[in-house]
């Protein structure tokens, strides 16, 4: 997926995918795209490992951007995300985080997002329904 102007549009725009670190990977297949991210005391919970609430919040982003690349014209908001935490991943490590698209309706779309450590081990799957609503400018 080539995320070229989804980034030009996000750039200089105060976000959770910012606050978090988010780095959006262009992919060869138009139905992916991947992230990267620092795991930072900011984002752990109080043990040193990855909270799993950050890996929610990676896998709704990455949805939504991918979501809003496929649709410019339409607004993702998330509708429904749940995930299974496989394993602890500690402060100082780098997680990424690829997304495909499940199905690609008009004002629907479903991503599985796989976020994994630096081993390439799966630390967290998630599914992620996005619901398009019109762009209002």
């Amino acid at each position: 997926m080539d995320l070229t102007e989804v980034k030009k549009k996000m750039q200089g725009v105060e976000s959770l995918a910012t606050t978090l670190g988010l780095e959006f990977i262009s992919t060869p297949d138009p139905d992916t795209l991947e992230a990267t991210m620092q795991v930072t005391p900011a984002v752990s919970q109080p043990f040193g490992f990855l909270n799993g609430g950050t890996s929610l919040a990676i896998a709704e982003n990455v949805a939504g951007v991918g979501s809003y690349a496929l649709c410019p014209d339409r607004v993702p908001l998330g509708l429904n995300v749940s995930a299974n935490h496989l394993l602890p991943v500690p402060v100082g490590e780098r997680v990424r985080a690829k997304a495909r698209i499940l199905h690609k309706g008009h004002t629907m779309h479903v991503w599985n997002i796989d976020i994994k450590n630096k081993d390439d081990e799966t630390i967290s799957t998630a599914r992620v329904t996005n619901y398009l609503i019109p762009l209002q400018h």
